[in-house]
């Protein structure tokens, strides 16, 4: 991983905290975001359907294809208890206690529902793809994140103000149901997410070209390696600086070793007895 050139990083500044990085790290995050596509009639309809209330996109992922009986049956009555329709993928068993509210697809077009107008507040895991797509559209978020790098991902937006985390091991119906309410109704999380969505949307290029222009910089100019940090070179021993370590405690050793020998010597030199004044005394 060490030899790579250049790093395309799949995060930006909107997501991002400051941190100083190497000139071969270049930031595309949300290179895979466009505008909403039309949604399929039957889906549209059913999105209109929802009012001024509008509606909620749900969704943990195509990872997570099926849930316990028991949360599945917790988030379904939580989504029931809501005045806004709420759209969810889910390949996994109907619930019990889904409501007339609630629509379950094995798949759906999220970039597309993020992007619908009608669209309030997205419920998520906490997938980089998904978060950027919310940024890109300025949807506000409810994190219900589950491994991997998705526990950070929600705790970076909940920091900027544009997400509420719940563990989705421990929520109970009324936690969700109160998150949801909280994203749509506080304004401060719906404002916050539009300043993000300002910042991805301010940039001198757009993420994939962003990302094209790099990929053909170090091509012209054959790796690019005037941007490589002399750090990839080192062996691991250097880049850890251990054998500069070895060798200052070698000094500090000798040093050490080299005083007391002399104050031993001092020692016995000042304060041991001569036998002929021993015999006398």
């Amino acid at each position: 991983m060490g030899k790579a050139d250049i790093w395309l990083i799949r995060t930006y500044w909107d997501f991002e905290y400051p941190r100083p990085l190497l000139p071969n790290f270049k930031f595309v995050g949300g290179l895979h975001c466009k505008p909403a596509k039309p949604l399929p009639q039957e889906m549209e309809d059913f999105v209109q359907s929802s009012g001024d209330d509008g509606i909620v996109v749900f969704s943990l992922g195509s990872m997570i294809r099926n849930l316990s009986n028991e949360r599945a049956n917790t988030i379904a009555s939580a989504l029931g208890q809501i005045p806004q329709k709420v759209v969810w993928g889910y390949k996994g068993e109907k619930p019990e206690t889904l409501a007339p509210n609630t629509r379950i697809y094995d798949w759906i077009p999220q970039n597309d529902l993020l992007g619908h107008p009608k669209t309030k507040a997205f419920i998520t895991h906490g997938g980089t793809n998904g978060i950027y797509e919310a940024i890109y559209h300025g949807v506000p978020m409810v994190g219900l994140p589950l491994f991997a790098d998705q526990p950070d991902n929600i705790n970076h937006m909940k920091s900027k103000g544009a997400a509420v985390m719940l563990d989705f091991n421990k929520m109970e119906t009324k936690d969700l149901k109160q998150a949801i309410s909280d994203v749509i109704n506080n304004p401060s999380y719906k404002e916050s997410m539009m300043r993000l969505s300002r910042i991805h949307h301010d940039q001198p290029m757009k993420p994939l070209d962003h990302a094209v222009y790099w990929i053909e910089f170090v091509m012209r100019n054959k790796g690019a390696k005037h941007l490589r940090v002399e750090a990839h070179n080192l062996t691991w021993y250097q880049y850890y600086c251990l054998d500069v370590a070895a060798f200052l405690l070698s000094v500090i050793a000798l040093v050490v070793f080299i005083f007391v020998k002399t104050c031993s010597w001092l020692f016995c030199k000042c304060f041991r007895k001569t036998p002929a004044k021993s015999k006398k005394e």
